[in-house]
């Protein structure tokens, strides 16, 4: 016979079951506080244009937010601040200089079709932010591959031209023109932010400021964020991808993606050897597509599509590597 339990030492009660005192908003501004230093340097270095296309698409992720939650006849969900996340993701993920429509369009897009449409914060398989960059990116080709001239110019054109757009860093690479830089003069400048980009892609400074508030507040691991960047490294250092592996880390999304977005808890496994498994394998996509032949119309940037990929394949990482128990407690009659 088994010993009979009292019911005032055990309670069982049905799931969710709260371990800690971590609420959604609670992380959620979290988050948004490690953005900060990014927004600011966004500020520093694209102007008044950065503040307008940020407010913009927190207003558009909010706004249709409201909408869908008061046309489906649910419960308001703002104060989780997830749609104030949402948008100021997508602006980070966005050119300074793209037309506010076009940034309202992406907002309503990663809200109302990525999310809201498959029940809302919890239920998304893709990272929303993610997914309306990608629909812009198909939708608005030219705006979203057009970037403002910075001092950054100097490092490809020693003359200097007078011309308003030019190529981030990875686009130059993939021409093949790395070879004319000072390597330490150009690394110095992606990690301080004196470069061509979207909005949060410009320091890697300010990205790593945010990721290890995100890390002492324990609302992120180290594991995604260590086999993406390590991923990307690796695969630079032995393949030779047309510039040292510490610019292919520096360049690009890759620092705002590992740290920011690939750690999404909805959208990444919730295991250790998951989010190791997750995160190389978005590195790996970071590269393929950063590699890929020109000729072959393929992208100077892989991060958006990488994690977006990886993110299909969430349950069956969280299916492969849960823990298995050794053994199982069987009642007898």
């Amino acid at each position: 016979m088994l010993p009979k339990i009292s019911a005032e030492r055990y309670i069982l009660s049905s799931s969710p079951h709260q371990h800690s005192r971590s609420s959604t908003s609670a992380i959620m501004l979290d988050v948004l506080i490690a953005l900060l230093p990014a927004a600011c340097c966004a500020v520093y270095f694209f102007g008044l244009k950065a503040v307008w296309l940020m407010l913009v698409c927190v207003g558009a992720t909010v706004g249709t937010e409201a909408a869908c939650r008061l046309l489906m006849g649910r419960e308001f969900s703002l104060g989780d601040f997830s749609a104030v996340l949402t948008g100021l993701l997508l602006a980070f993920n966005l050119p300074p200089d793209l037309p506010l429509w076009m940034a309202a369009v992406g907002g309503v897009f990663a809200i109302a079709v990525a999310k809201q449409i498959f029940g809302g914060l919890g239920y998304n398989p893709f990272n929303p932010a993610l997914a309306g960059r990608a629909f812009m990116l198909i939708s608005f080709t030219g705006p979203m591959t057009t970037w403002t001239k910075s001092s950054w110019i100097g490092y490809f054109d020693p003359e200097g031209v007078q011309a308003v757009t030019t190529a981030t860093p990875l686009g130059m690479i993939k021409q093949g023109a790395f070879q004319d830089w000072s390597v330490f003069a150009f690394a110095r400048d992606l990690f301080i932010g004196n470069v061509n980009g979207c909005l949060g892609e410009v320091s890697a400074l300010a990205l790593l400021i945010g990721a290890a508030y995100l890390l002492w507040r324990k609302v992120i691991t180290w594991h995604i964020p260590v086999a993406f960047i390590g991923t990307v490294a690796i695969y630079a250092a032995f393949k030779g991808c047309g510039a040292p592996p510490l610019v292919h880390v520096l360049s690009g999304g890759v620092i705002l993606g590992a740290c920011f977005m690939a750690t999404d808890y909805v959208t990444s496994p919730i295991t250790p050897l998951g989010k190791l498994i997750f995160g190389a394998g978005c590195g790996m996509f970071t590269m393929l597509i950063r590699t890929a032949d020109p000729a072959n119309g393929g992208y100077p940037e892989g991060v958006s599509f990488s994690i977006l990929v990886m993110n299909a394949f969430t349950p069956l990482i969280n299916r492969w590597t849960r823990p298995r128990p050794f053994a199982k407690l069987q009642a007898k009659s």
